[in-house]
């Protein structure tokens, strides 16, 4: 039987596919609010094939290395999250406090602590507060209706909670994936750059898992860029717990495209609701590379007007100073053949075969003022092609991270 086409299920989150639960709690990381949260657990209620993709960032918290090391092991169901606190660049007191906070909440939830693995985000350079997290864990409750307050309690500068689910057939049966998502600055493609959580019911052998997340990731995730830093504890996740009752997706086969394209959907989805929520920013701008002579040329490309400030600056001003956007292709690495590139603003063509094209400054302009502008670049010399998406840059953000911690 042909899989179907993958559908959002409305109000999804990480407890829309069977057998996942969450919850949250507030213990005073963080100061308080209404509905705001700094604790969370969620868990697969039966055993998990977990994978996850981490922080290139040298300067990496202990939370993501010993959560690495746990899946790793291979018996990983549940995960535990605090945010405000990064723990990272306190010395040997981050690793000891990070397998207190694991051990603390897999007893909680019934569990081994190699079977929970930890998230922390927030200020870097400062201890967790483990008196806080000691009282705070057991007045977690986890739900099958938990999953927006877990997506809540992940959140630091972020403006709201970012939850999805997507559900198709694999098989015969009915599978979901579901996730969430946390970051509005500090994000830069070089995974990971944020912290996002994945759970599926689907059945599927470990190495495909492994394989569709690190590829979907290198489209998704690795392609976004607010601000060109690469935080120091981010991480993607992914829980599989078979609970769809499918059979299990093997390497090479229609279901593992199936899955892999499935999971795309969502994470371009949450990739777009990262960039709609950056810090100081109110416009986004997908790039779009077409004719690369390779994929990660194409890659190569998209990323770096993606992240060139220029660009950023450029959008945020409705400025069509399209040679920004090409100086960044030129200077990415990616083959390029002047005379072969055409650029385009939303549909307008502003250059073509390596010549401008005379356009209505002022018609861009408008287009420019919407909430989301589309630029594409096609270089005419292949067959690749990539998607990177970027936010403005304004003012409103310098004055934020001019003053984060105080």
């Amino acid at each position: 039987m042909m899989s179907s086409e993958p559908e959002f299920v409305p109000d999804g989150s990480v407890t829309t596919p069977k057998g996942f639960v969450a919850g949250s709690a507030y213990a005073g990381i963080k100061t308080y609010a209404k509905d705001k949260w700094d604790l969370g657990i969620l868990l697969s209620e039966k055993a998990c094939a977990t994978v996850g993709v981490y922080t290139q960032n040298k300067f990496v918290s202990p939370s993501v290395t010993l959560s690495r090391q746990n899946v790793d092991a291979g018996a990983v169901r549940g995960l535990v999250v605090s945010s405000g606190i990064a723990n990272t660049g306190v010395g040997a007191q981050g690793m000891a406090d990070a397998k207190e906070t694991v051990a603390i909440a897999a007893a909680h939830a019934g569990l081994e602590p190699g079977e929970m693995i930890i998230g922390t985000t927030g200020v870097i350079g400062v201890e967790l507060p483990m008196a806080l997290i000691r009282s705070g864990i057991p007045n977690i409750e986890v739900g099958r209706d938990g999953g927006e307050r877990f997506a809540r309690a992940i959140l630091t500068t972020d403006r709201a909670p970012k939850s999805a689910a997507v559900r198709f057939e694999l098989g015969g049966k009915t599978v979901t994936i579901g996730g969430c998502a946390k970051g509005s600055g500090m994000i830069h493609p070089n995974m990971a750059t944020m912290l996002v959580y994945l759970t599926t019911d689907a059945s599927v052998e470990r190495d495909v898992l492994s394989a569709a997340l690190t590829d979907v990731v290198d489209d998704t995730f690795n392609m976004v860029d607010i601000d060109g830093d690469v935080s120091t504890n981010d991480m993607v996740v992914l829980f599989a717990n078979g609970e769809a009752g499918n059979k299990p997706a093997v390497a090479g086969s229609a279901e593992a495209r199936a899955l892999t394209e499935a999971l795309a959907v969502l994470c371009r989805f949450l990739c777009v609701e990262l960039m709609r929520d950056a810090e100081g920013s109110s416009k986004i701008f997908t790039v779009r590379v077409e004719g690369a002579r390779t994929r990660e040329d194409a890659r190569l490309a998209a990323r770096a007007v993606a992240s060139s400030t220029l660009v950023k600056a450029a959008i945020h001003g409705s400025d069509p100073n399209w040679g920004r956007a090409i100086a960044a292709v030129g200077y990415s690495g990616a083959e390029v053949d002047v005379d072969k590139v055409s650029f385009f603003i939303n549909d307008v063509a502003i250059m073509e075969a390596g010549t401008p094209i005379s356009f209505h400054r002022e018609a861009v302009i408008a287009i420019m003022n919407n909430p989301e502008v589309s630029l594409t670049v096609k270089l005419g010399i292949g067959d690749g092609a990539a998607t990177a998406w970027g936010c403005e840059l304004t003012e409103e953000y310098v004055q934020f991270n001019s003053a984060y911690t105080t």
